[in-house]
């Protein structure tokens, strides 16, 4: 399955570490992290004084594409998320 282009190339630009971030006008802790030498990541969000959440996995397949696996959450939530985050 592979995944928009446009959302990969959002997630690729997203640094890897923690980090301050603001999507939709409001501010986010942001943690980024890679394993399996950059074939699985994690993406994980928390709204700084809010309840909003973000986490989901992005697996690198030997096919060369991407399998997106939000965690407990909308598909379109995570892709809303990540294409409207804007890292400090």
């Amino acid at each position: 399955m592979s995944i928009d282009p446009v959302f990969l190339n959002a997630f690729d630009a997203l640094p890897v570490g923690g980090y301050g971030a603001t999507a939709y006008g409001r501010r986010y802790r942001v943690t980024k992290s890679t394993y399996a030498s950059g074939r699985s990541q994690k993406l994980v969000a928390e709204e700084l004084g809010g309840s909003d959440y973000i986490s989901m996995n992005l697996y690198r397949l030997a096919t060369g594409d991407a399998l997106l696996k939000p965690c407990e959450m909308p598909e379109d939530k995570v892709r809303d998320f990540v294409l409207n985050v804007i890292a400090d």
